[in-house]
């Protein structure tokens, strides 16, 4: 019997539940709602999506979610979400990073993918990946950065995809001008769907979480933890 995923994905301000059976979707839900937070409509879109789907959260095999880089709190209403669903039931998880899921709705691109997805601050979360045979294989680190200094590394054709790729796009032309080119606007966000392909090659491949190691990707330091640096810093200088 295939595999039933219930995939997660709150790393950006849109959000999406997907179902899926093996590797056929059975069903998604897609909100990018100002007015709505994830707080609010996350396990209400789980019930409803597993009603649609005539499927009990008894019925989910492997819990899947996207865990980051993206929207601080975001990622904790999604990872938490899924850490209580799998301690209920006793169903094993997987992660998969938000870049990695943007790049793979780019299968066999002859250029590099240039993922930019807005980190606020002026900042982009960002990663190279090369997706020439169809499935996305990094080829530069993951990064925060000023998307100047991104676009440093970037002389050559590139494909760019995310929210932060529209955000910044006259600066990307004005560095590689022809040579810059942009996904369709329908792939701004990480879709659940397309999360569900990599996580259910990720569970057959026995990659499954421990609970306890279950984190989100966050690259940048959180408000918090900067002012703990800088508190840290400064007792030093005085001391």
């Amino acid at each position: 019997m295939p595999e039933v995923l219930l995939t997660v994905d709150t790393s950006t301000p849109a959000g999406s539940i997907a179902i899926s059976r093996g590797e056929a979707l059975i069903g998604e839900i897609f909100l990018d709602l100002k007015a709505a937070n994830h707080t609010d409509r996350l396990l209400l879109s789980v019930s409803q999506l597993l009603s649609d789907c005539a499927l009990s959260i008894h019925d989910v095999t492997v819990f899947g979610v996207v865990v980051g880089p993206g929207s601080f709190t975001g990622l904790r209403v999604g990872l938490a979400t899924i850490k209580g669903l799998a301690m209920a039931t006793g169903k094993p998880v997987v992660g998969v990073s938000s870049l990695r899921v943007l790049a793979a709705s780019l299968p066999f691109s002859r250029y590099p993918v240039c993922v930019m997805v807005d980190a606020r601050k002026k900042e982009v979360y960002s990663e190279l990946f090369s997706c020439e045979k169809g499935r996305p294989e990094s080829i530069g680190p993951a990064v925060v950065a000023d998307p100047e200094k991104v676009l440093l590394n970037l002389e050559s054709s590139t494909l760019f995809v995310g929210n932060g790729a529209i955000l910044y796009r006259s600066l990307i032309l004005r560095h590689l001008g022809g040579k810059a080119h942009f996904a369709p606007w329908t792939f701004i966000a990480p879709r659940a769907s397309m999360a569900a392909s990599l996580l259910l090659e990720a569970y057959l491949q026995g990659e499954v979480l421990p609970l306890e190691s279950l984190a989100p990707l966050y690259i940048r330091l959180s408000e918090a933890e900067i002012a703990w640096a800088r508190r840290q810093e400064n007792d030093l200088i005085q001391g």
